[in-house]
């Protein structure tokens, strides 16, 4: 097996949102904004390369929305997700399986393309299975007024309508993958996102989505204002982070602009960072 870091660019949000009821003087020391209080995010995939398997996780923001829609995200350094899968000799159409972690629209907007002749929606990735699950497609299908920003039709509604759709069952909060991974479910961001582990060189490569979108989001409080039920990701994060240090796992960072990966460990403040870098500093 081998993983492959892959960057699709940076975009901004706000840095009050990001950080929820933590002050600006305090989480601006890990993650500085500009004049506009906006905060620099990466979108980072992660492409698993096993066997005859080459899974995919998560897609970016994709390139398919109006100037409108991306100017409210001033995305820069733009690498598109073709780029990044050419610098490490692979295409869409070699990718065999697209693992989305939940389908807000920075996790999943890649997933979806116009046809040649720009009329219709279609899958960019013609040979995949997509892979969500029965309950967060639910959701996010049928959008609460709170996320419905987040879920565009447009990204998703083509995955099922292809016939590529697929669905990892929840047996448990930690549940085995079709695809060699266990995942763990959590419902306090949105409704049953998935955190996929990965053994990898004997370690756990945990990809954190949105449960800890950067290495300033690992005290507990600091919980985004997009969370749907921020009470319930501090106990998750509490829970996560505790089993976290306890087993050494490498965490790998979908949002943090500057680390790709951290290591916990516990201090009498509780459990902060050991080591942060590259993927390959830990690999």
């Amino acid at each position: 097996m081998k993983l492959h870091v892959l960057d699709t660019g940076f975009f901004k949000l706000d840095g009050g949102a990001m950080f929820g009821v933590v002050p600006k003087q305090i989480w601006q020391k890990t993650n500085p904004a500009d004049d506009l209080n906006l905060c620099t995010w990466a979108m980072r995939c992660l492409l698993i390369e096993d066997g005859e398997k080459l899974i995919l996780i998560d897609t970016g923001i994709g390139n398919k929305q109006s100037e409108k829609f991306f100017s409210h995200y001033h995305l820069q350094d733009t690498q598109t997700l073709d780029q990044a899968l050419a610098l490490k000799g692979f295409q869409r159409a070699n990718i065999t399986d697209v693992f989305l972690t939940h389908l807000h629209f920075d996790h999943c907007g890649g997933s979806i393309e116009y046809n040649s002749t720009r009329e219709h929606f279609q899958p960019a990735f013609p040979n995949a299975k997509f892979w969500s699950n029965a309950n967060h497609w639910k959701w996010a299908t049928e959008p609460n007024s709170r996320e419905k920003a987040s879920f565009l039709s447009e990204n998703i509604l083509p995955i099922q309508e292809s016939g590529q759709l697929n669905f990892i069952e929840r047996v448990h909060n930690v549940s085995p993958t079709p695809l060699g991974f266990d995942v763990l479910f959590v419902d306090g961001h949105t409704e049953s996102m998935m955190i996929p582990h990965i053994n990898y060189q004997n370690k756990t490569v945990v990809f954190m989505a949105d449960l800890l979108p950067s290495v300033g989001h690992i005290p507990l409080p600091y919980v985004m204002g997009y969370d749907t039920r921020p009470l319930l990701t501090m106990t998750e994060k509490e829970l996560f982070l505790k089993t976290a240090a306890d087993h050494g796992y490498v965490l790998f960072f979908e949002h943090d602009s500057v680390n790709e990966c951290c290591t916990l460990q516990h201090t009498e403040k509780g459990v902060r960072v050991k080591d942060t870098g590259k993927f390959t500093d830990f690999f």
